[in-house]
């Protein structure tokens, strides 16, 4: 579609969210949409469709994104097929068809262009309304495989976004053809970190600037499974490097504690904090190694970034994607992924070299880079404003 020439609004409909990993690549997209229809004299109207207990309902209001929730159904998996036929699926799964039928109201009421799904459960009742109503679908795939939402939407989609080269053979045959590889979208702010800044913010006046810096984290909430294994091995890892770690706001009075016992030699090269927000990005310019876990949007933000990293994948991510994303990247020598049961010492081997060779270090940050697409979401927007025109 030819945006210079549109006499209107353009009209986006975004569904999608549940967690960050479904809420930012949609954020982005439209944030990226907004400033290329204002450099050339155009408007956006947009409508975001999710739950009303999903984190897009707190994002999109904060960014003056009209809202509106629908009924969906959470699935809760197992791999026995009789566990899939519990009471609550049962129950969940039987509220879709009235999220469809809400869904459709708003799709035809509001008119868009074209409909942007991004995964979680809300999609599903929207991306079969965008059908219902003849509206083009665009459906995003932060995953190497596609996410339970956008396969159950892949034959209804007009165009399917996918993060990797890798994912292309996991598509359906049959919609294939419809895929095209955008990377997975970082929020712009995250590509634009300081160093020098991160210091200043977290007041990290003890770090020793000739040792590497690993930054350790396990989400907003923190994870006890990476909280432990590096309890284990932190006196350790201290004597190698200056260490950031986000441990999660409920975890920091027992870290804190057992921080005490440090020798104050090593005390200094240590920050230890509950939760990072706007000095996330300076964080990330000053880290040499980063652990954490392999969410599709921390996979898409350190290879943006060309970091190296060690990932400790979450076990019971849907679908096991989180092993999946690691283990994508460490066969190509991009990262290291700990699998399966982790303790200290396996952490410590594995991160060990990373801090006592730089040339290891960077030829694993040139390989993460190589996987990193900065510009996903100018190419995603391009993919809405043609699927928009098809």
């Amino acid at each position: 579609m030819d945006i210079s020439s549109l006499s209107r609004p353009f009209r986006l409909l975004v569904t999608g969210g549940g967690t960050g990993g479904h809420t930012y690549p949609a954020l982005t997209a439209v944030r990226t949409l907004q400033g290329r229809l204002a450099a050339v004299g155009g408007t956006l109207d947009v409508l975001w469709i999710g739950t009303a207990d999903g984190l897009e309902a707190r994002v999109a209001p904060a960014e003056g994104i009209a809202f509106q929730t629908v009924a969906t159904g959470k699935i809760r998996r197992s791999s026995n097929p009789l566990k899939m036929l519990s009471a609550a699926n049962v129950k969940d799964m039987a509220r879709v068809p009235l999220g469809v039928a809400q869904a459709r109201s708003i799709v035809a009421g509001f008119r868009p262009d074209v409909v942007l799904a991004t995964g979680g459960y809300v999609a599903v009742p929207a991306g079969l309304a965008a059908r219902l109503c003849r509206v083009p679908l665009v459906l995003h795939e932060q995953t190497v495989r596609l996410g339970l939402a956008n396969r159950k939407l892949a034959s209804s989609a007009t165009r399917i976004a996918v993060s990797s080269e890798s994912s292309l053979p996991l598509l359906p045959a049959e919609v294939r053809e419809r895929a095209v590889v955008t990377g997975n979208p970082v929020r712009l702010e995250v590509l634009g970190g300081h160093a020098d800044k991160a210091v200043e913010a977290l007041a990290l006046y003890g770090f020793d600037r000739r040792l590497p810096t690993v930054y350790v984290t396990g989400g907003a909430q923190g994870a006890q499974q990476i909280n432990g294994v590096v309890r284990e091995v932190l006196p350790w890892l201290l004597g190698h490097a200056n260490v950031i770690r986000q441990c999660g706001p409920g975890n920091v009075d027992e870290l804190r504690a057992a921080a005490a016992r440090l020798d104050p030699a090593l005390a200094g090269r240590y920050h230890l904090t509950g939760f990072l927000g706007a000095e996330l990005p300076d964080v990330l310019a000053l880290a040499d190694v980063v652990v954490s876990r392999s969410g599709a949007g921390t996979l898409a933000e350190l290879t943006a970034l060309g970091k190296p990293a060690v990932f400790i994948p979450l076990a019971t991510s849907a679908g096991n994607e989180q092993a999946h994303n690691a283990q994508h990247l460490a066969d190509a020598g991009a990262a290291l992924a700990l699998l399966g049961e982790v303790n200290g010492p396996a952490l410590q081997n594995a991160v060990g070299p990373l801090l006592t060779d730089p040339a290891l270090r960077a030829a694993m940050a040139e390989r993460a880079r190589t996987y990193g697409r900065p510009d996903a979401a100018d190419r995603l927007v391009d993919v809405v404003l043609s699927a928009a025109s098809a």
